[in-house]
C-alpha cells in the first residue's frame, strides 16, 4: 500500500515537472517572437501608430470578407453546379431515349444552343484516370457530389486542366457522354470583389489615419524639439506652444513651468555667485595692498602667493558653480582651436598630432566649449609627452578623441574622477588651481550641450578622453 502510495507522489511529481518545463519552454519561444518583431518593427511612434490602428482592422475585415465570401461561393456554387448536372441529365435522358440509330446531331444542337455546352456522344471506351485534386476544390467537390446524386453513374471531371471549361465524363450504357461546360456557369467567381474590398477600404482607412495621425504627433515632435533645445542650452523654438491632446498639452505646460523654474534659479544663482565673487575679491584686493604697503618683503612673500592660491581657487569654484549656461550659442572654429593647442604643444615642448574630418564650424556655447577643450587637452599636455587629437563633425554629432602617452587612470576609478574635488594619487584630474575641478567642468560643460565624456585605454599606452555632442 505504502509503495503504490509514492508511486503515484513520484507520478504526480513527474507530470508537474514536464508541465514547468513545457512553461519555461513556451515563455522562451515567445520571448524570442517578441525581440525579432521588435528588431523589425518601426522605431517611430507615427509609424507605429499606423500599424496599431491599421493591422487590427485589416484582420478584422479580411476575417469577415473571408467567411462571407466562402459562404457566398459554396452557396452559389452550389446552385449553380445543380442547375448544370441537372441540364447533363437532361441531355441524357434524351440520348437514352433517342433510337439507336440516331446520330445525336439533334441533341447535340439543343445542347449547345440552349443549354450553353458542348456535347459529344463518345464510343465505350474506359474512363480515364482520376486526375489531381485542386488546392481550391469548392467546385470539384461539389459537381461530383451533384453527379453523384442526381445521375449515379461512372463518371470523370476535369475542374484543373483548362482554368476557363470544366470537362465531364459520364459512362452510358455502350457510349461515353463528353460534356464541355464554361467554368462560370458551374462556379462564383467574386475574387477580384473581394481583393477590390480590401483594397478600397484599407485606402480610404490610410486616408483618414494618416492626416489624423500626423495631426496628433506634431506637438509631441515639437515638444521633444523644445526639450532637446533646452538640453542643449539653446533658446526655446520661437513658434513652440502646448496644443494637440490635453495631456500632450499637459506635458507642454508642465515642461514650460520646468524650464521657467531652472532658469529663475539659474539666474538667483548667478546673482548670488556674483555678488559673492565681488565681496571676496575685494577682500582679497585689500589684503595685497596691505601687504604691499607691509615694510618686510620677506614676510609678505609667502603671504602674497597663498593670496594668488586663493583667488585662483575662488576663481575656479565660482566657475564650477556658474557653469556657463548664460552664454548665447554661437559658433566655434575647430580649425582654428586646433592651430591653437598646436602652438601651446611648442611652448610646452609636447608632442601632438591634430586632424580635423567634416564641417570645422560647430554650433555651440563658444566661451565654453573652448573651456571644456582646454581642460581635456590640457590634462593631457600636463602628464605626458605626446598628445593626439582627433576631431570629427559628421551628421550633426561632433566627437573629440584625445589620446596621450601619460600614466593613465585605472578603469575602475574612471568615473570618480568627474567628481567635483576628488583626487587621485597621480593627480590626473587636477586643473592648474589645484582644485580638482578641471574634468569635473569639462563634463558639466559637455552635458549642457547634451553630449558626455569617457574616458578608455588609450592606442599611445595612456588615457582616451572622448567628447561627443551634438553640433
Amino acid at each position: 500500500m505504502a509503495s503504490t502510495e509514492l508511486d503515484r507522489t513520484a507520478g504526480s511529481g513527474g507530470v508537474w515537472a514536464r508541465f514547468l518545463r513545457a512553461t519555461v519552454g513556451i515563455r522562451r519561444v515567445w520571448r524570442r517572437f517578441w525581440r525579432l518583431v521588435s528588431l523589425y518593427m518601426p522605431k517611430r511612434l507615427y509609424a507605429r501608430s499606423l500599424i496599431i490602428i491599421i493591422t487590427p482592422m485589416i484582420l478584422l475585415q479580411s476575417v469577415v470578407a473571408f467567411v462571407f465570401m466562402e459562404r457566398h461561393w459554396q452557396t452559389v456554387t452550389q446552385r449553380l453546379s445543380q442547375a448544370v448536372t441537372r441540364d447533363i441529365a437532361a441531355i441524357i435522358d434524351l440520348v437514352e431515349t433517342s433510337p439507336q440509330d440516331s446520330d445525336y446531331a439533334n441533341i447535340i444542337r439543343i445542347a449547345q444552343e440552349r443549354m450553353q455546352m458542348k456535347v459529344d456522344i463518345l464510343p465505350p471506351d474506359p474512363l480515364p484516370a482520376p486526375g489531381p485534386k485542386p488546392f481550391f476544390s469548392i467546385l470539384d467537390q461539389t459537381m461530383s457530389s451533384e453527379i453523384n446524386r442526381q445521375i449515379n453513374r461512372p463518371f470523370w471531371i476535369d475542374t484543373v486542366g483548362n482554368s476557363n471549361i470544366i470537362e465531364v465524363r459520364i459512362q452510358l450504357e455502350n457510349k461515353v457522354l463528353r460534356v464541355f461546360i464554361r467554368r462560370s456557369q458551374a462556379y462564383a467567381s467574386n475574387t477580384h470583389i473581394f481583393i477590390v474590398w480590401m483594397v478600397g477600404t484599407s485606402l480610404v482607412l490610410l486616408m483618414i489615419a494618416i492626416p489624423f495621425l500626423r495631426n496628433q504627433i506634431r506637438p509631441i515632435l515639437k515638444l521633444a524639439e523644445a526639450a532637446e533645445s533646452f538640453g542643449k542650452g539653446r533658446p526655446m523654438p520661437a513658434d513652440f506652444r502646448p496644443r494637440g491632446a490635453e495631456e500632450v498639452r499637459r506635458a507642454g505646460f508642465a515642461f514650460i513651468q520646468m524650464r521657467e523654474r531652472i532658469e529663475r534659479q539659474i539666474e538667483q544663482r548667478t546673482a548670488m555667485l556674483t555678488g559673492v565673487s565681488h565681496d571676496l575679491r575685494t577682500i582679497l584686493t585689500r589684503f595685497k595692498l596691505q601687504l604691499a604697503l607691509s615694510r618686510s618683503k620677506a614676510d609678505t612673500e609667502a603671504m602674497n602667493q597663498d593670496i594668488d592660491d586663493m583667488q585662483s581657487m575662488l576663481e575656479g569654484y565660482l566657475a564650477f558653480a556658474r557653469g556657463e549656461a548664460s552664454e548665447d550659442p554661437g559658433r566655434f572654429d575647430l580649425a582654428a582651436y586646433l592651430d591653437k593647442i598646436s602652438d601651446e604643444a611648442k611652448l610646452r615642448k609636447r608632442k601632438i598630432t591634430t586632424k580635423l574630418t567634416g564641417d570645422p564650424s560647430i554650433h555651440v556655447r563658444p566661451n565654453a566649449f573652448d573651456r571644456l577643450l582646454a581642460n581635456i587637452v590640457g590634462n593631457a599636455f600636463r602628464y605626458a609627452k605626446k598628445v593626439d587629437v582627433t576631431a570629427v563633425h559628421n551628421k550633426g554629432t561632433l566627437t573629440v578623441t584625445v589620446d596621450d602617452d601619460g600614466p593613465g587612470i585605472p578603469p575602475e576609478r574612471r568615473e570618480d574622477v568627474f567628481k567635483p574635488f576628488y583626487r587621485l594619487d597621480e593627480a590626473r584630474n587636477l586643473d592648474s588651481t589645484g582644485t580638482g575641478l578641471g574634468l569635473s567642468i569639462a563634463r558639466d560643460i559637455a552635458r549642457s550641450h547634451g553630449g558626455d565624456i569617457t574616458l578608455e585605454d588609450s592606442p599611445l599606452g595612456g588615457l582616451r578622453a572622448v567628447i561627443r555632442v551634438p553640433a
